[in-house]
């Protein structure tokens, strides 16, 4: 699959290539910077290792030039209700990571191969990431290591479409990303639909989702190069009322439930209907949610 990346516009190739070159290379260092900050965090009492992805993505996110909005309210402190939370997103990009890492404190859940992928897979290590393998054979032994941190107190955050897309919609949720091992709090489900909706102040179209879409073949670097050009862009990132799976007769229904929340949200994003983006939070729209 062949998607052109070119940066167009009015600004000089060298000025955008400048850029690229100076946004990169200051990555490098912050993740080289991270390193020896995350490991003596980890040699601290009190977990201080679990705030750090935090801080560490908001730098990220800086870096590259990406502006993050955030509509809707975050699942109440499972803190105060006794309960973990699993946030469950569409995925688009590689971008996706240190967008919702700015934003929710959680443990990533992703595939084993991420772990071996330049740059992304030490940023994931950085945010506390689950690599799964995801084979049916493993299948049991994934739902515990799941069920056994959320037990330890994390969060995590599910991409249940099981790869990424081109961004114009969301692929159908995988039902088996919602079988967790039986905990001594039963998580509860927040939908959470992400879409890159600006570019250089302008609305992100159909013929600029390339930009920010990293699906298929398309190989890392010179999407990265391409994206590290552009001035600014914006992550806008839409939060749905949680959804506590025993009010769904299955796995499946819940699974529905969470898709038609996200894709709903998702596109309301791209389209730029802000009277449509704060979703009704009533018991009306969950009651809704749960007819899937």
């Amino acid at each position: 699959m062949k998607v052109s990346l070119k940066r167009t516009g009015n600004r000089p190739r060298l000025w955008s290539a400048f850029r690229a070159v100076r946004r990169i290379v200051l990555l490098l260092l912050w993740n080289l910077v991270s390193y020896p900050i995350l490991g003596a965090l980890y040699l601290l009492p009190g977990g201080l290792e679990k705030l750090f992805p935090l801080v560490y993505w908001q730098a990220s996110c800086a870096l590259l030039g990406m502006q993050i909005r955030v509509l809707g309210t975050l699942a109440e402190d499972p803190k105060k209700r006794g309960r973990p939370v699993i946030f469950v997103s569409n995925h688009t990009s590689w971008l996706d990571i240190p967008a919702l890492g700015t934003v929710l404190r959680a443990s990533f859940v992703a595939k084993d191969e991420v772990e071996r992928w330049v740059l992304i897979g030490t940023m994931a290590k950085f945010a506390r990431t689950l690599f799964v393998s995801r084979k049916r054979s493993g299948t049991g032994r994934e739902r515990d290591r799941m069920g056994d941190r959320l037990d330890q107190g994390d969060n995590l955050i599910l991409f249940p479409e099981g790869t990424s897309s081109d961004g114009s919609r969301v692929l159908p949720f995988r039902s088996s990303f919602f079988a967790v091992k039986p905990t001594t709090a039963q998580p509860i489900f927040q939908p959470v639909s992400i879409v890159y909706d600006r570019l250089v102040g302008l609305p992100a179209t159909r013929a600029t989702r390339p930009v920010f879409a990293w699906y298929g073949d398309m190989k890392l670097f010179p999407h990265l190069w391409a994206l590290a050009q552009w001035r600014t862009y914006r992550c806008s990132i839409l939060l749905h009322p949680p959804l506590d799976p025993a009010d769904f007769t299955s796995r499946k229904a819940l699974a529905l439930a969470a898709h038609r929340a996200v894709a709903g949200g998702a596109a309301a994003l791209r389209q730029s209907r802000p009277e449509k983006l704060m979703l009704d939070t009533s018991t009306r729209f969950v009651a809704t949610l749960r007819q899937a």
